[in-house]
């Protein structure tokens, strides 16, 4: 895809290695995700996701599960809140660039709506978000072919990277997205996996103590399973987050839709990654 010229735009450092890098396969094989017969049959206004971030080969499909459930949709604002794998002192980031590029197009950055979280960060944090230059994080990247197949409307993202476990700290991102937005029409999505590297009956475990904290819709409960060992989540600081965003946007429930994991695909049950799939609304 010819690139757009004078923007300054995050080029993708995964396309064709961890998703399809043709536009059209791209856009076939979403579709394909999405359009699986397992379908969420919860009612209710829809403020969120939580999904899978791996290569799509190993948790599209769980991801495709989740996003259907937005399909038709019309936000004009996306928040994206994923981990950085990379060692990074800072607890919260975001991109420097004012685009983000897939193969399926260009997303607008809203900078205008991360300076305004970097302000509530700073006043009562005491560090805002660091801004970063052609970060080669994949788990936020991971979800946006999903997003411009599935919404079909014109909208800005609001990429936001957390590597912070303080649940104050957490609450209070949430918290100044959520005020940020109040007078948008968005949508919050939580990208995480699950468990790493254990055999499946231990992963299993592991998982389903996990997506039951996070079906409890206590951020508390979600920290405290992780802090006793007895689920995991490398997304975590995104999950509570968003918990918390969504929280006070309105939402009141949240189903989990979807949950395999890496054996699915490669066969191996003696070391797995989990992957869950997660709707955040409310339930009226």
């Amino acid at each position: 895809m010819k690139m757009d010229q004078g923007l300054n735009i995050r080029p993708s450092p995964i396309a064709g290695r961890w998703y399809e890098g043709d536009p059209e396969k791209l856009a076939r094989v979403i579709d394909g995700y999405m359009s699986q017969k397992k379908k969420w049959l919860g009612k209710g206004k829809v403020f969120g996701l939580i999904v899978p971030h791996a290569g799509h080969i190993y948790s599209g499909a769980v991801a495709g599960t989740a996003f259907a459930t937005i399909q038709g949709l019309q936000p004009n604002k996306i928040v994206v809140l994923s981990p950085l794998h990379q060692a990074n002192p800072s607890p919260f980031l975001t991109t420097a660039h004012d685009y983000y590029q897939t193969p399926l197009g260009t997303i607008k950055v809203d900078k205008v709506c991360l300076e305004k979280v970097n302000s509530i960060l700073l006043d009562q944090v005491g560090v805002g978000l660091k801004y970063l230059s052609n970060d080669a994080e994949h788990s936020l990247e991971i979800e946006l072919p999903f997003l411009q197949r599935c919404i079909k409307t014109p909208y800005e993202l609001i990429p936001i990277m957390v590597r912070e476990y303080d649940m104050i700290h957490l609450k209070i991102l949430g918290e100044a997205i959520a005020s940020v937005l109040k007078d948008e029409t968005c949508l919050v999505i939580a990208s995480t996996d699950l468990s790493h590297f254990y055999a499946d009956e231990t992963a299993r475990k592991l998982d389903i103590a996990m997506l039951n904290a996070i079906a409890s819709d206590s951020p508390e409960k979600v920290m405290r399973v992780a802090a006793n060992g007895e689920g995991e989540a490398c997304g975590l600081g995104a999950i509570i987050a968003a918990m918390f965003a969504t929280r006070s946007m309105g939402a009141n429930a949240i189903d989990i839709i979807d949950y395999q994991n890496s054996s699915l695909v490669t066969g191996d049950t003696t070391s797995v990654v989990g992957y869950g799939a997660a709707v955040i609304f409310n339930r009226g």
